[in-house]
């Protein structure tokens, strides 16, 4: 592997319609709107549980971003609507209003199966537009997906290589995660979470903020086929999983297309996954319990989020 953006291979929309149809689960089960987290059981749960052995917990969402930038071109809003002046003095109280337009590359979120589209359909084959309309979604809510906690898995891939982080435009292909398992002594499984580390912020507080929608690195749609045969229940990375510029010609998220819409695959986007690579190297493992809870949001797309991984 090379730190430099390799080369990735295009990919026709002919050869994406077939790699989609080849990773699509749909049908599989009955409470469908949770797709791929289905696959979670008690089982998982516990076995997750077993990998908490230092008592470690870290964070993995980022600050509520209000501060404009070529990566957030849509700021959250946070401003104080009490400051102990509204209500009787006794006790004081002070109360604050936040809203955000998350999906995007600013704000930690979870993409749930109603978010993507492909060909005018959601998961399962829903028609968008007879499902989706102003009042919010009616299949593939968020609320549907309720709590997560499985095993996670961190494919670390700047510790792979020995460097600080992957240049954007960097496309990961099947046989780098295959090789990251081998290097990182991982194995991704029955329900378990994948979650990719690029480097972004690190990159981002070192050399400042860049337009991520034109160039940031990610999976090549080559590494889904592998993801979904060893049975995923979420994705997620430091970016929005998605290597920019597309190589898929006319989709500009194919990533999210084969993950969201066809595989059931939530995916959890915007990540800060530094303090988790400084854990996972100091405890000598890349393999923890993680926490997923999104707000309950009737309709909603998704979600904001600040999963956690506990080691």
């Amino acid at each position: 592997m090379s730190t430099d953006p390799p080369q990735a291979p295009r990919v026709s929309r002919e050869e994406f319609d077939a790699l989609f149809a080849s990773v699509r689960t749909w049908g599989r089960w009955p409470a469908a709107d949770r797709g791929a987290w289905n696959r979670v059981t008690p089982d998982h749960v516990r076995r997750a549980a077993a990998l908490v052995r230092d008592g470690t917990v870290v964070p993995l969402g980022l600050p509520w971003n209000t501060l404009p930038g070529p990566d957030n071109t849509k700021p959250a809003l946070h401003y104080m609507s009490d400051l102990g002046d509204v209500e009787p003095s006794e006790p004081a109280t002070h109360k604050d209003f936040l809203a955000v337009d998350y999906h995007g590359k600013a704000v930690s979120h979870l993409d749930a199966l109603s978010h993507v589209a492909y060909r005018g359909q959601l998961y399962e084959g829903h028609p968008a537009r007879e499902v989706i309309g102003a009042g919010g979604a009616r299949f593939g809510s968020v609320a549907a997906l309720g709590p997560l906690v499985t095993k996670g898995v961190l494919l670390d891939l700047p510790a792979v290589l020995g460097a600080d982080w992957l240049e954007p435009g960097h496309a990961v292909r099947a046989r780098d995660v295959i090789d990251a398992e081998r290097s990182l002594g991982v194995g991704i499984d029955d329900g378990c979470a994948v979650l990719v580390r690029s480097g972004r912020f690190r990159r981002r507080r070192e050399r400042g903020p860049w337009d991520v929608d034109a160039a940031s690195a990610g999976l090549h749609v080559d590494a889904l086929p592998l993801l979904a045969a060893r049975g995923i229940s979420l994705l997620g990375a430091d970016g929005d999983s998605d290597v920019r510029p597309s190589p898929v010609e006319g989709l500009h998220s194919p990533v999210h297309a084969l993950a969201v819409t066809a595989m059931g695959v939530p995916l959890l986007d915007n990540l800060d996954l530094e303090a988790l690579s400084a854990a996972c190297a100091q405890a000598g493992r890349y393999e923890f319990m993680i926490v997923v809870t999104p707000l309950n949001v009737p309709g909603g797309t998704g979600s904001p989020v600040n999963p956690a991984a506990l080691l």
